[in-house]
């Protein structure tokens, strides 16, 4: 059975259990800083267990891409260890438990309309004080006492948080894959033969902070079953790298480097570290992950070079990871299309990477010639262990190359000293990590409060409503007096909630003697609107009837704002290209903020471009037109949809004429004539592929223009200029300066000149060396090195440090003559010295170094330090 088809078997087998089938999220986690990536099936959908969202429908199926890399080091060496991988999952917040779960897997797995396996090859495991599961798996299913077994590990337990016990289900691969007579050899053992292909968590309990465990309201279901084991078992493969979601990708990696899988067992390994890596890679950038040096981009980087070290070791030496893209597409594009929508750009993506890879591999090179050039000088026949790891790090020079690189210079290499360099960086990673779990203990006063409120606030900004619920304290009350903070919902709103980068809106609820002030917008985990407001008089009292009042002035200046994002993101597509996504937005009154991937630096021409781009639209006057469409028929017209945003089977879609066209929940203008200028305030990037703009509209577009004139009236006065003129006059001024500093180094040069011939007959003599160290007036570390130059040509074969004061700090210089640097003297290793007594630091070259210091009062000890340094070494030549 294909691995498409088993995907899709799942989907439609849980689909007919009345589950609503979630599509995968990005690997990027959404709103979630406590997950680097998304690394389980249940984890986007976390604020649905943790009780923050209230789902549509509790019963929820999908199939997740995710990414976990704690053991790279692994892939390609076991049959199982992947970096991307997909989890199959059936989740319950709060609806079915333990039957429905059990009798449903045993459906799945044994029934042979779905995956037909033979009931007599299933075993399960269960938690040993889990006495409903082991009767449902014994009396309801039918499986024998003797094929389940009682595991302590059994309990899903994170600390903190809803925790419970979990049964796993194993299938008996048979005799070739292990001896029954192993110890081992059993479901919960180290063995190949039991593979557990489900696992089924119950979460029931609430791990609270003193340690005990109490019942949660409400039972939840996370399950997990990987794509690539159901694949490997059903396909009666070897391992999961021998089945159609890796083969085409290890054919074609064959082909360019002309070898072939199953013949030599270290090419296996490389052809299986291509195939998995390039997978993540692939989705990883599609996802809006770019190379980097940081988070989530030196993981991606990091597993592209370690693909491309493995790439080397079966003769592929030029750029070909970028060229499995399109197979990659081939396998999983039936149900990612993004990863075939977005090839032209992965491709670019990774070729880019790759060839500034193959650089650096020869710069490792050359700093491994280094190491050994300085280890075999010290008299050393090792590299040590940080040096290789750092070769690692940097570089991404692999230490079996270290290694062999060493040996051939007849030298070894501290395996010891890498792997305790290795395990402090994985400790470190380790400690960055957060698992999927952190679900917060479910409850809070609007957790069960289910009395809808309609949201009226596209066309309406004054209603009049009922107050239906008021929060105080954190609990629900009857009414709040004068000052209280209150949660307010009404049973209708003309309030935006928080949403979509959207800021919720401000404004007044009124009613018979009392007013509150709206400071802020939410949603309630059952998508009623939340105004956060302070009764600023009065007392306010639940059921009461109110008029609620948007403060028109600060919405229209925010829907001017969003639906300029609108036009900026189609202008960014137009002149960066259509790889450009929205990576985050921030949409207030006062100014927007946009964030999209992109690689590469903007020129000042293409901001301009983009720039006027939405002006264009602004002025031509277009109408925005806003209609309700099922998901397909907005998909079908060609809608984008945001990053990370969840939308439901009917979706609202925002059409600029025939300019843009998104999906969003956001409010507008009617024409673009009233946003009614656009402009520009900065550009820079934020992140790993991402960058940011900023940038204000309307009134507030007029007043930083109106700001920018100012300064430059102000300039013409200071240049006593009209403003037409300053840039001429700021470009003479510049000649002017420019004139002046030519001069200025003249006159410098001419003072060195004088300064070091007065300077020359201070030269000292100890056995056959000249030596100088003197405290000089110089103000500024160029005028003291230009000193040093002017005497090392009157001073041939000499040692000279010198010392200055500028601004109560000291800078030093030094210079060695090129003999005496054979005999052993080293300017950096002087003038550090001296620092060093100055209260400073630095260093240099052996013929040439400068430092600074703080103490000013130290100067003079610092140069007669140096002197006594150099006469001491010249005593022992």
């Amino acid at each position: 059975m294909k691995a498409s088809e088993i995907r899709a078997k799942w989907l439609a087998f849980f689909e007919s259990k009345g589950h609503k089938i979630e599509p995968s999220a990005s690997l990027v986690p959404h709103n979630d800083p406590s997950l680097l990536w998304i690394n389980a099936g249940m984890a986007p959908l976390k604020p649905y267990f943790d009780g923050r969202v209230v789902p549509e429908n509790p019963r929820i199926t999908n199939s997740q891409k995710c990414i976990r890399t704690n053991d790279i080091e692994n892939v390609g060496k076991t049959r199982r260890h992947h970096t991307f991988f997909e989890m199959l999952g059936n989740f319950s917040i709060g609806d079915y438990f333990k039957e429905d779960a059990i009798t449903w897997g045993w459906e799945f797995l044994t029934s042979p309309q779905w995956i037909g396996f033979d009931p007599e090859r299933l075993s399960v495991t269960v938690y040993p004080e889990d006495e409903e599961a082991f009767a449902l798996w014994n009396k309801k299913i039918g499986l024998p006492a003797e094929r389940i077994y009682k595991l302590d590990e059994n309990f899903w337990d994170i600390g903190e948080g809803p925790c419970g016990p979990c049964t796993e289900i194993f299938y008996d691969r048979g005799d070739k894959y292990g001896d029954l007579s192993d110890p081992e050899c059993w479901p919960g053992g180290e063995n190949e033969r039991f593979l557990e292909v489900w696992n089924i968590v119950f979460s029931e309990f609430n791990h609270n902070k003193d340690g005990s465990y109490t019942p949660l309201p409400n039972k939840n279901i996370d399950t997990g079953a990987g794509l690539e084991r159901f694949s490997c078992v059903l396909q009666d493969a070897d391992s999961n790298f021998d089945t159609d979601l890796f083969l085409p990708i290890i054919d074609r990696t064959c082909s360019i480097a002309n070898v072939k899988y199953h013949v030599n067992a270290e090419h296996d390994v490389a052809l299986k570290v291509i195939a998995d890596h390039i997978r993540t890679v692939v989705f990883a950038v599609g996802d809006g992950v770019m190379p980097s040096n940081e988070g989530r981009g030196y993981i991606i980087r990091r597993l592209l070079r370690r693909a491309v070290r493995y790439g080397k070791t079966i003769g592929i030496d030029r750029p070909f990871l970028y060229g499995l893209t399109g197979i990659v597409g081939e396998v999983m594009g039936v149900y990612y299309p993004e990863v075939v929508d977005k090839r032209e750009f992965i491709e670019r993506v990774i070729r880019t990477e790759e060839e500034r890879f193959h650089e650096t591999l020869s710069d490792g090179l050359a700093m491994l010639a280094e190491l050994v050039a300085a280890a075999t000088k010290a008299g050393s026949k090792e590299i040590s262990g940080d040096d290789a790891f750092r070769l690692y790090d940097t570089y991404g020079f692999p230490f079996d190359l270290t290694e062999d690189f060493a040996a051939e210079n007849g030298m070894t290499v501290d395996r010891a000293g890498f792997d305790e360099a290795m395990e402090q960086q994985r400790e470190r990673g380790r400690g960055g990590r957060r698992e999927t779990g952190s679900m917060k203990v479910q409850g809070g006063p609007l957790s069960d409060f289910t009395v809808k409120s309609e949201f009226v606030g596209y066309n309406e900004l004054v209603t009049e409503s009922q107050i239906t619920a008021i929060v105080a304290g954190d609990e629900m009350v009857e009414a709040a007096g004068e000052g209280s903070q209150v949660l307010v919902i009404l049973d209708r709103t003309p309030f935006y909630a928080e949403s979509g980068g959207q800021i919720g809106d401000r404004g007044t609820i009124t009613g018979n003697g009392f007013t509150l002030q709206v400071e802020n917008v939410t949603k309630a985990p059952h998508g009623q609107t939340v105004h956060h407001a302070v009764v600023s008089s009065g007392s306010v009292r639940s059921g009461e009837t109110v008029q609620a009042v948007v403060a028109k002035p600060i919405r229209e200046d925010i829907i001017k704002n969003h639906t300029a994002t609108h036009l900026l993101h189609k202008a960014l597509k137009e002149v960066l290209g259509d790889h450009v996504n929205q990576a985050g937005s921030l949409v207030e009154a006062e100014r927007l903020r946009f964030d999209f991937s992109h690689f590469g630096s903007i020129t000042a021409e293409e901001l301009v471009d983009i720039e006027r781009r939405v002006n264009e639209q602004i002025w031509l006057s277009t109408g925005v037109t806003i209609e309700n469409k099922s998901l397909d028929e907005a998909k079908a017209m060609g809608a984008m949809a945001l990053f990370g945003e969840k939308y439901g089977d009917v979706v609202r879609v925002v059409q600029v004429g025939s300019y843009s066209l998104e999906l969003c929940g956001g409010c507008h203008v009617t024409n673009t004539s009233q946003i009614g200028l656009f402009k520009l305030l900065g550009e820079s990037g934020i992140g790993s592929g991402v960058r940011r703009i900023e940038a204000v509209t309307g009134k507030h577009a007029y007043n930083y223009l109106e700001g920018q004139l100012d300064l430059l009236k102000q300039s013409g006065v200071l240049l006593k200029s009209n403003t037409s003129e300053v840039p001429k006059r700021i470009e003479a001024l510049f000649g002017q300066v420019k004139e002046l500093s030519r001069e200025n180094e003249s006159l410098q040069a001419k003072l060195s000149r004088i300064e070091a011939g007065s300077l020359e007959s201070q030269a000292k003599t100890v056995n056959g060396i000249s030596v100088l160290s003197a405290k000089v007036s110089a103000p500024s570390m160029d005028a003291l090195r230009s000193i040093v130059d002017e005497l090392k040509v009157k001073l041939p074969s000499s040692v000279i440090v010198l010392g200055a004061v500028q601004d109560d700090k000291v800078n030093l210089a030094a210079a060695v003559s090129a003999d005496l640097v054979k005999k052993g003297f080293h300017a950096g290793k002087i003038v550090k010295e001296a620092a060093v007594h100055c209260g400073g630091s630095g260093g240099g070259r052996p013929d040439m170094a400068q430092a600074g210091g703080k103490d000013a009062s130290k100067l003079d000890e610092a140069l007669k330090l140096a002197e006594e340094l150099v006469v001491s070494s010249a005593n022992v030549i």
